[in-house]
């Protein structure tokens, strides 16, 4: 059996090198993909988890570098004019849509990653969630080696209250640093933050949990594989195992209670389509038609 993980390793950090040394941040493939005043826009079927059934639904990540201030934390009008203070950054943009009965949920998490620095500790993430019986709002702000929570919600528990955690990585992040370059990726036993978007659906305070992270290798495609044992919730993210290493999927499985029932659901994405584009602008209602080539309504 060790003999067998040692193989396993040797290979996968034998390809984890050879993407880092092909396909790393400051190349010219990493560049010519990601620094050309384009976005790449990926469209997902949803099959979300909630209330004790499965709702039909989209998601959309929106992935873009952008020039970032980094003592504002905001994107920078003037980046020339701002020196040492502006780094450059993989925003992420994720939502997600779906309807529960009568009543829809609107989310959104944005994760502003450094392309070439601190890549483990994103400088920003926001989430905002919305359905009818009301709104919440997070903002998480990298500052003095650790993350300032500003949580406001419509839940007497959740909100609203600033506090501090410290200095650990953030589920959020591993979407950008797959984009970034798979090597980031954590592994082994560790804590991170669990995202945003399921605490927000669990009503969990957000806190650094045990987690136990994989990176799974295959011919074409490659897996990221979160286990948070005091939860008994797993997350699973596949990607391209190549540049641009386009994610194609995820599945969240969770315990959860409905109806004095106590059983796992598992939430799954796939993908539809993606393009590449400065989506900015486009913005006349001749355009809607690209919506309709991602499958979206």
């Amino acid at each position: 059996m060790i003999k067998m993980k040692l193989v396993f390793l040797f290979f996968l950090m034998a390809w984890l090198g050879a993407s880092a040394q092909e396909f790393g941040y400051a190349n010219q493939q990493f560049k010519s993909y990601w620094y050309v005043g384009k976005a790449e826009i990926a469209s997902y079927e949803l099959q979300q988890a909630r209330y004790g059934e499965m709702h039909d639904g989209h998601a959309v990540l929106i992935f873009v570098t952008e020039d970032f201030s980094k003592s504002k934390q905001v994107k920078l009008d003037n980046p020339s004019a701002n020196g040492d203070d502006k780094v450059n950054v993989m925003k992420l943009n994720f939502m997600k849509k779906f309807l529960t009965g009568i009543y829809p949920y609107s989310m959104m998490t944005s994760v502003f990653t450094p392309v070439m620095e601190n890549s483990l500790f994103p400088l920003k993430i926001t989430n905002s969630s919305q359905e009818w019986c009301g709104q919440t709002f997070a903002q998480m702000n990298y500052r003095n080696e650790g993350y300032l929570v500003k949580d406001f919600s419509y839940f007497e528990k959740e909100g609203d209250r600033i506090y501090r955690l410290g200095k650990v990585i953030p589920e959020d992040d591993i979407w950008n640093l797959i984009r970034i370059n798979p090597e980031l990726l954590p592994v082994g036993k560790l804590k991170m933050i669990p995202g945003v978007m399921t605490s927000r659906l669990k009503h969990y305070l957000f806190e650094a949990l045990e987690v136990e992270a994989t990176l799974e290798v295959h011919d074409d495609t490659a897996e990221y594989v979160l286990y948070y044992p005091e939860t008994e919730r797993k997350l699973i993210v596949r990607f391209e195992k190549h540049f641009p290493f386009r994610i194609l999927g995820w599945e969240e499985t969770y315990k959860a209670a409905w109806g004095g029932q106590e059983k796992f659901y598992t939430t799954t994405a796939r993908l539809i389509d993606y393009i590449h584009t400065d989506y900015w602008n486009q913005n006349k209602n001749k355009d809607e038609m690209v919506r309709e080539e991602l499958g979206l309504p």
